[in-house]
């Protein structure tokens, strides 16, 4: 019982800690909202002078930019390949080429080709504009739902993946995802560990195959449900999509498990029958375990609100109960963080201006290095924006490749959300964005009454039904082929074929009222009317599970609206 009591006190003293330190981080920010054009002057004058003598410093004549007007003329906007020479000269070893201060780490994120980007961390990065903002974003968990940091178990934290085997680059440095490394070793802090990190099952038993992410995912979730779990982070909304594909999937195995004692059919827990009875008995009923069977005290989920999952999320959030909240993770990349919530907003958040210079440029342009950009008080809401950013960390007018839409405006400071990938899909010059299909899909959706648990589409060929002879322009003759949108949906609930040919329709008028671009292609025939897939039940979670069982790691598995790989498509279709 006294040692109990003293666990229990050293976690009253971590959270009290804790809590000072969110809160903490998320005033300053607020404070430096009512300042925010002086703010990013600041830092983008702190990142001059601290990165003057670097070789990219010195080769952009950092020194010479006196204010914003002078950095963008010297610098211009660039990609990760742009950058790709000197991040990896600097990942070989090289000092002072991107940054004063020296990587330590290196994070790992997935690039365009598939191959691993490698981002450089310095201590000073992490300082001025990882942590505040890092803090900040758990500030409304701390404030709102304290019950879910408040104990090492009551978050499942799908998100944390402690790496079995460390990555390295040329020079020796660690390369791992952000998700992967341990603040408090890496950076002095130990604060900084997320809700759920530290949760029993944090660390797996020595028998779990490091590189089988499913067997790891089922170890976790055997043991979370021997626990009170009031939270889910996923921040990939597609990991807490998968949690109850799951449980219905492994129940039985989870149920007999629980009964006996074991994980995964090894000793190693105290047998629960009384348990395993009750969740066989709510799995019988229900035609298989839901979390909220598991776990009927959930509050609340963390992950990204906004694109596809904004079509599937309301019905995820009732699987996991009847009062969850869903809170919105931050608009962020391993790169940097462009926003973050600091009230209840389901979507949006506020601008990272003390992390960095933030600049947009209009979602209906090309990205190109010369592009105009505009400042965080010049953009207009409702309008859409590709982010580019630049910190002390060694990124420089850096195009992230993510889209985001400002949502509304508080004082002089606009809120902004995820609206998706800059990826275009244009195959006759429809110029289709991720979010364009996203609204025309929910505008869809919402005029036929129909719901989906989760989508994606591709451009097909499909032969063409206009009749020759008319104008020029006006597309191609009877029996050419010319190409169409394809979707494959998931029905929340079976459709008939006459919604479905409704539904049809109503995403071409809804593409056609969002993208220009795509209203001239279907007006002049270049592009045929789109068709609706109806896939199977749990078509998007059985393709999932394929991915990470083909070794993907599960945070990396996400929401495709453009769907380019031929054989998930297949599998979706049932081919």
């Amino acid at each position: 019982m006294a040692e109990a009591a003293e666990m229990a006190d050293a976690a009253g003293g971590t959270f009290s800690a804790y809590r000072s330190r969110v809160f903490g981080e998320r005033d300053r920010l607020w404070a430096a909202l009512d300042n925010a054009r002086e703010s990013q002057d600041d830092a983008l004058r702190g990142m001059l002078r601290e990165n003057a003598d670097t070789e990219f410093g010195k080769a952009h004549g950092f020194s010479r930019c006196g204010g914003v007007d002078e950095y963008r003329a010297a610098v211009p906007i660039a990609d990760y390949a742009s950058l790709a020479p000197w991040i990896e000269s600097a990942a070989a070893g090289r000092r002072h080429v991107l940054s004063a201060d020296p990587a330590v780490v290196f994070f790992k994120s997935s690039g365009s080709t598939g191959d691993s980007k490698q981002i450089p961390i310095t201590r000073q990065f992490m300082r001025t504009s990882f942590f505040p903002f890092y803090y900040a974003a758990w500030a409304n968990f701390v404030e709102h739902f304290p019950e879910a940091v408040h104990r090492a178990d009551a978050t499942l934290n799908l998100k944390h993946d402690p790496a079995p085997a460390v990555g390295t680059t040329r020079s020796g440095q660690p390369h791992l995802g952000a998700s992967q490394v341990d603040f408090g070793q890496a950076f002095g802090e130990p604060l900084a560990a997320e809700p759920g990190s530290r949760a029993p099952w944090g660390t797996l038993p020595d028998f779990v195959d490091p590189a089988d992410h499913l067997q790891r995912g089922y170890v976790r979730l055997r043991a979370a449900i021997e626990h009170d779990v009031r939270c889910v982070i996923g921040i990939n909304p597609a990991m807490v999509a998968a949690v109850p594909h799951q449980l219905v999937q492994w129940w039985p195995r989870l149920v007999k498990d629980l009964y006996d004692g074991t994980i995964d059919g090894h000793p190693g827990s105290t047998p629960d029958p009384g348990r395993a009875r009750l969740l066989e008995r709510s799995a019988e009923r229900a035609g298989g375990l839901l979390p909220t069977h598991v776990w009927p005290r959930m509050q609340l989920l963390f992950c990204w609100t906004t694109g596809l999952a904004s079509l599937y999320l309301p019905r995820l959030r009732e699987a996991f109960g009847p009062r969850v909240t869903a809170l919105p993770a931050p608009v962020a990349a391993s790169e940097g963080f462009v926003a973050v919530a600091l009230d209840r907003h389901l979507t949006a958040g506020s601008p990272a201006i003390t992390g960095g210079l933030l600049e947009f440029v209009d979602a209906d342009e090309d990205l190109r290095p010369d592009s105009a950009t505009q400042l965080f008080h010049e953009l207009e809401t409702g309008r859409e924006y590709h982010a580019v950013i630049s910190h002390v960390g060694g990124l420089y007018r850096y195009a992230l490749g993510d889209v985001v839409r400002v949502v509304d405006r508080v004082g002089d400071v606009p809120r902004v959300e995820y609206a998706g990938r800059r990826t275009l899909s244009d195959a006759v010059g429809e110029r289709l964005r991720e979010s364009h299909v996203v609204t025309a899909l929910r505008t869809a959706l919402a005029s036929t009454g129909l719901e989906v648990r989760n989508a994606t589409c591709r451009v097909v060929d499909a032969p063409a039904t206009r009749t020759g002879g008319g104008p020029a322009g006006a597309g191609p003759a009877q029996g050419a082929v010319r190409p169409r949108y394809a979707f494959a949906l998931e029905p929340f609930l079976p459709w008939s074929d006459r919604e479905t040919a409704a539904l049809g329709r109503a995403v071409d008028a809804a593409l056609s009222a969002a993208a220009p671009g795509y209203r001239s292609a279907r007006g002049t025939g270049r592009l045929d009317a789109p068709e609706i897939h109806r896939v199977a039940p749990d078509a998007f979670a059985r393709d999932w599970q394929h991915r990470v069982a083909a070794g993907t790691r599960p945070a990396q598995v996400k929401d495709r609206v453009f769907q380019q790989d031929d054989a998930a498509w297949q599998r979706l279709l049932g081919g």
